[in-house]
């Protein structure tokens, strides 16, 4: 198993640090427990897709990124389709826990990796 966890607040502000750093434009949707709170990534492939990403235990125990929502896309239609899907998922998650944070990436290249 992994080491002491980072704080959520830190890890944010580190995320959105990197993207600066690649010119990928990324922005807090919805601030959470700046402690503790769970993520959740959601990731606009300009017009290629969206998917929304959560941290999640593997079978091992570690912490690993799974997509959880939306899709690839292969015209504006199904692009619109993902990203529905993908705001909709958003919106139940937070119903159920109002701690989440959520940051909103647009990434039309597929340059960007989420740290665990």
């Amino acid at each position: 198993m992994s080491g002491p966890r980072l704080k959520t607040g830190i890890w944010i502000s580190a995320q959105l640090r990197i993207c600066d750093q690649k010119t990928i434009p990324a922005a807090i949707i919805k601030r959470g427990d700046n402690d503790a709170g769970g993520v959740l990534i959601k990731i606009n492939k300009m017009g290629q897709g969206c998917e929304v990403l959560a941290r999640v235990l593997d079978g091992d125990g570690e912490r690993v990124w799974m997509s959880v929502a939306g899709g690839g896309a292969e015209n504006a239609q199904q692009h619109i389709e993902a990203e529905r899907n993908s705001d909709d998922y958003i919106k139940r998650e937070l119903n159920i826990d109002p701690d989440l944070w959520v940051i909103e990436i647009e990434d039309s290249k597929g340059e960007y990796a989420p740290d665990v």
